[in-house]
């Protein structure tokens, strides 16, 4: 690809240097492929039906969907209301209509969605587009603190930031996963805080990684969620002493530096992998952005599972 002063730069550097990028356009070239695709697939179902019925498109989207999908009422919208409290004015009057049409729109979706669906059922539909092979990022797991049996056949790696609200409410969702699959899947973390947002997070991770020299991460990681997200030094040193640590080596630890390098490390691995927001996660290297529900990460582990067999 390249020679520099007589070396050369191979295809195979270049490749593996831009392989997460590629994968994650890769994937969006396929999410686009497939929505075209059922759009497709429901058009010439909605016009073989209406030809059935000997109506127009419109007309069968008229009757099955429009009439179907249900009228929103003010309760609709009040309670819309109440569960987007904080994300809306002090005073939503004036979105009233917004809303209003956003549910009557959606409901629509929904109705559309569950119309095309049953047409599938009654017709021979074969899906031929096939997902690109899924990247798997070879994330470095030594040392790092996990939960679980080292030899599960699944190994989740999670880059969080403590001072994340994302990261504090998918915590739940992990432990419900562990309990589930208890000699399955592996839970390993790492770190990624994200400065511009949480300017204290960073330190605190630097902290659990100084837990984490005595053998107490969990129990620090457990005492950080269940504080408020506060970086001071007399927070950490609260939770230091609340995770039983021995302070004269915990401030040793952190006033040593190793720690700030070893979190900037974990930091670019994340970056480069792709991470770009908390949490993020690596199902055997399959990535995974955000608060994702346990339903999606069950769906994900189950498929590796049975990959796993697969190979075996």
């Amino acid at each position: 690809m390249a020679v520099i002063d007589g070396e050369p730069l191979s295809r195979a550097t270049l490749d593996e240097a831009v392989a997460p990028q590629i994968a994650k356009l890769d994937e969006q070239a396929y999410e686009i492929r497939k929505q075209q695709l059922d759009d497709l697939i429901n058009d010439r179902l909605f016009a073989a039906e209406a030809k059935r019925r000997g109506v127009t498109v419109d007309a069968l989207i008229a009757t099955e969907v429009t009439a179907k999908a249900g009228d929103v009422v003010d309760a609709d919208v009040q309670a819309f209301i109440a569960t987007n409290r904080r994300r809306l004015p002090a005073d939503p009057t004036a979105l009233v209509p917004q809303i209003k049409d956003y549910l009557t729109n959606e409901r629509i979706k929904a109705r559309r969605e569950a119309f095309a669906n049953d047409l599938r059922t009654k017709a021979h539909v074969q899906v031929l587009l096939k997902m690109p092979p899924f990247y798997r990022a070879p994330i470095d797991l030594a040392g790092a603190p996990s939960k679980g049996p080292d030899g599960a056949p699944v190994t989740i790696v999670e880059f969080s930031d403590f001072h994340c609200p994302y990261c504090r409410s998918v915590q739940a969702t992990l432990t419900q996963l562990l309990a589930k699959y208890p000699t399955q899947v592996r839970l390993v973390y790492k770190h990624f805080p994200l400065d511009d947002r949480h300017p204290q997070a960073r330190r605190v991770a630097e902290a659990s990684w100084c837990a984490q020299r005595q053998n107490k991460f969990w129990e620090f990681h457990d005492a950080v969620y269940a504080s408020t997200p506060d970086g001071s030094e007399s927070m950490i040193s609260g939770l230091a002493t609340k995770a039983g640590l021995d302070m004269k080596a915990f401030g040793e630890c952190l006033s040593s530096g190793k720690a700030s390098s070893m979190v900037q490390t974990q930091i670019d691995e994340g970056g480069h992998y792709g991470v770009d927001g908390t949490p993020g996660f690596f199902v055997n290297g399959r990535f995974l952005s955000g608060a994702v529900p346990l339903a999606t990460f069950t769906q994900v582990v189950d498929e590796e599972l049975e990959t796993a067999k697969t190979v075996r």
